[in-house]
């Protein structure tokens, strides 16, 4: 196992969109293990008024790169060698941490849950403390920081072209999963050769939901061990913890999207135990707990998790 690092520069970064006929930043071997970052979604109007707290970096990004479809810089992609359609990248999501002491939170024209009733548009800055793991908000409020990457992703097919990084899929992307932290495994179909692993949208705290529009967007970075897996087979992304099965749906409907949720929670305990197919129904039942995701993201996102305990 070798560990690679991506520096947080332009270079290694797209903004607002995700694709496979972008060439890789790097090309790692099956179990290596990656660190990068990524810079706060949106522009320069998200910005702090204090010009000393803004990476370089980050105003570089924004100056350089050129803006696709959606507001997130997400760095990548990477290359895992071995990895073809068909096959599945296992993502140990292995740490995630701030590497600002400020994040934002927004309320946006035409965007979010409640968009006809809040139109008094705001942008807040919470200052991060790092150290101590918690956010201050404005009026005083302290939250503890539990930071994750809101898009985990491989490459989309190629025939769907440059897809925005707004909208998750079955490539992953935007799932906006605050259970997708440090210590959990995520599972990703793979469409292209080499997976084309991406990751970015740094949040540093978020309520199931998401129903603002935002989470606390910040800028982060973390480290992934990618494995290809030729022995496992499936068509939608999903994950586990050390004592929870997530399974996620994805559907511009959110009865759709909880559909899925409990469909694919379904398949994986037949897979994982001797369950019939409705003794596995009724286990969702009694012990699956179904959770809005995120509300915001065009498709709408609800993930079931399930007690390892009970399998």
């Amino acid at each position: 196992m070798t560990h690679h690092v991506i520096a947080p520069t332009h270079e290694s970064m797209v903004w607002g969109l995700l694709s496979a006929e972008f060439a890789p930043v790097l090309s790692v071997a099956s179990g290596d293990t990656v660190s990068l970052s990524s810079f706060p979604a949106g522009g320069k109007e998200c910005l702090p008024a204090e010009s000393s707290r803004i990476l370089p970096e980050y105003l570089e990004a924004l100056d350089r790169l050129h803006k696709g479809p959606g507001p997130h810089f997400v760095t990548g992609p990477v290359y895992v060698q071995g990895a073809m359609p068909g096959d599945t990248l296992q993502v140990d999501i292995l740490d995630a941490r701030p590497t600002m002491d400020w994040g934002y939170v927004s309320i946006l024209p035409l965007l979010g849950t409640l968009p006809d009733e809040f139109t008094d548009y705001q942008t807040i800055h919470p200052h991060i403390d790092a150290a101590r793991g918690v956010a201050t908000l404005p009026w005083g409020t302290e939250i503890d920081l539990d930071p994750f990457f809101g898009i985990v992703a491989v490459a989309p097919p190629p025939a769907w072209g440059r897809c925005t990084s707004s909208v998750p899929r079955a490539f992953g992307g935007n799932m906006d999963n605050k259970e997708l932290k440090p210590g959990t495994t995520l599972y990703l179909p793979v469409f292209n050769e080499g997976a084309l692993f991406y990751a970015g949208d740094g949040h540093g705290v978020q309520g199931d939901g998401e129903v603002c529009i935002t989470a606390l967007e910040m800028g982060i970075t973390g480290t992934f061990r990618l494995t290809v897996r030729k022995d496992l087979k499936i068509e939608h992304p999903f994950a586990e913890s050390p004592t929870q099965l997530i399974s996620i749906g994805l559907d511009e409907d959110l009865d759709d999207a909880a559909r899925q949720a409990v469909r694919e929670m379904v398949r994986h305990l037949c897979a994982r135990t001797g369950l019939s197919r409705n003794e596995a129904y009724m286990l969702c039942s009694l012990a699956g707990n179904l959770r809005v995701t995120q509300l915001v993201d065009g498709n709408k996102g609800v993930h079931m998790m399930m007690p390892k305990r009970y399998l």
